[in-house]
């Protein structure tokens, strides 16, 4: 989401880097043109403002002019104001009260909301051990109590059962009723929703917060709508006291606007991020380390944070003695292309590097096609036990039936064998304590990956 946005402002700090040192008049071209990156962003313009005032207030008052490293001080200052605007620092779901504890999700039609009540569930039992309850109080949106069912069932995560012709007032009793005799610790009320803000909308959810007395209630709001978003929170607030916000679809192709501008707009912090479609896709907001992400300075907490929680330690572990022992099998080399797929794949992987726009820029030129790790997949799939231990007994009449296998060219196979061939080379240097020539490694391998 945030992709143009530090595109943008890698060029202004690049400019900036490159001065020995800086008068006030460049520091102004600089902030002006920061300005223009932040409104073109879909920036709050209130948000903007202050925000370059802050930054300008620091930088003089600093005497950044006559520091040794005046583009750095000044990244360091915009780094630290967007920490800023973002909410200074993460902070945790309120979960403390007495069992059974409610959160109301709230949020229009279209932000995702019934899907993010899913999430946030499968997200509290997983990293809170609690015993969740989902309960659906859309009674106006046909199957929206199906469709909650449903997705609490795919997570195996109990959910009320429907009860037609009661109101979302009955519901949330009956809710709280069942939440005390089943012992659960949270229920997560799944609120109606409405393509737009009515008053009909506000009374209905005020009769339900008055009922189920929530710890939270959560805005879900689509970042993709930028200023709209900002405008449906303050909606919502007025009439809610919100207590925080869900970002969705932030992984998507949006200017970021929203999520700049969301917490100096409503004073309410964001608490999670929805970054894909699947059941595991939230994550929680860190705003230091998305204002990284930002400066394109990566977030190789998170990285390391994902890695532990998605991959499979014992094969990392086995993968690695292998490697020390100078055998690397395409077994082997299936299973890092499957760890890769669980961390997102390469944009997964790389939305979270420092240098990011470099990066991706060399493999847009190189060609490289997230595809190519589903093509390799599928054909080492194809393969036998024995061809995948030994490549090298793969005939033409085998690469021919491996490539109807898994719906490939021939020469793609070609491709792959001679890849991993240059790679089990360099894996068995590298365990007999050879050291591998520079340049070997990106030169070589993405040539034969283009």
């Amino acid at each position: 989401m945030f992709e143009n946005l530090t595109n943008k402002l890698e060029k202004i700090f690049s400019k900036l880097k490159e001065a020995p040192s800086l008068t006030e008049a460049q520091v102004d071209v600089g902030l002006k043109d920061i300005r223009t990156a932040l409104l073109e962003a879909d920036v709050a313009l209130p948000v903007v403002k202050e925000f370059i005032k802050n930054i300008k207030s620091k930088a003089i008052g600093r005497e950044i002019i006559k520091s040794t490293t005046p583009g750095q001080m000044i990244i360091k200052i915009v780094n630290d104001e967007i920490e800023n605007v973002l909410g200074d620092k993460y902070e945790e779901i309120n979960l403390k009260s007495q069992p059974p504890v409610s959160i109301l999700v709230v949020g229009l039609q279209g932000s995702g909301k019934t899907t993010t009540t899913a999430k946030l569930a499968k997200f509290i039992e997983k990293n809170f051990k609690k015993k969740v309850l989902l309960v659906s109080l859309d009674t106006s949106r046909p199957a929206a109590q199906d469709q909650l069912k449903i997705l609490a069932d795919s997570i195996k995560i109990s959910c009320l059962p429907i009860v037609k012709e009661q109101s979302p007032v009955e519901i949330s009793k009956r809710a709280i009723n069942s939440a005390n005799l089943g012992g659960y610790d949270v229920i997560i009320f799944d609120s109606a929703g409405r393509t737009q803000i009515d008053l009909s909308m506000m009374s209905e959810i005020k009769q339900i917060k008055d009922v189920i007395k929530p710890t939270e209630t959560i805005l879900v709001a689509d970042s993709l709508t930028g200023q709209v978003a900002v405008e449906v929170a303050k909606e919502f607030d007025s009439s809610l006291s919100l207590s925080s916000i869900i970002l969705t679809r932030i992984d998507g192709d949006g200017r970021g606007g929203a999520a700049l501008s969301m917490k100096f707009s409503t004073g309410k912090p964001i608490k999670f991020i929805g970054v894909g479609e699947k059941i595991d896709d939230i994550e929680i907001f860190h705003p230091e380390r998305i204002a990284k992400r930002i400066l394109g300075m990566g977030d190789i907490v998170s990285l390391v944070e994902k890695a532990s929680k998605d991959l499979d330690d014992a094969k990392i572990k086995k993968t690695e003695d292998q490697l020390k022992q100078g055998i690397f099998t395409l077994d082997s080399y299936l299973t890092q292309l499957r760890q890769m797929k669980k961390m997102g794949g390469m944009e997964g992987v790389m939305s979270m590097l420092p240098g990011v726009t470099k990066i991706k820029k060399q493999m847009e030129n190189s060609s490289i096609d997230e595809s190519m790790l589903k093509e390799n997949e599928a054909i080492i799939l194809s393969m036998t036990k024995s061809e995948r231990e030994n490549p090298k007994m793969i005939n033409g009449s085998r690469k021919k039936r491996i490539a109807r296998g898994s719906g490939v060219e021939v020469s793609k196979i070609n491709k792959l064998i001679k890849q991993f061939r240059m790679m089990s080379d360099m894996m068995k240097k590298m365990s007999d304590g050879k050291k591998i020539p520079s340049g070997i490694m990106p030169d070589e391998i993405l040539n034969q990956l283009k």
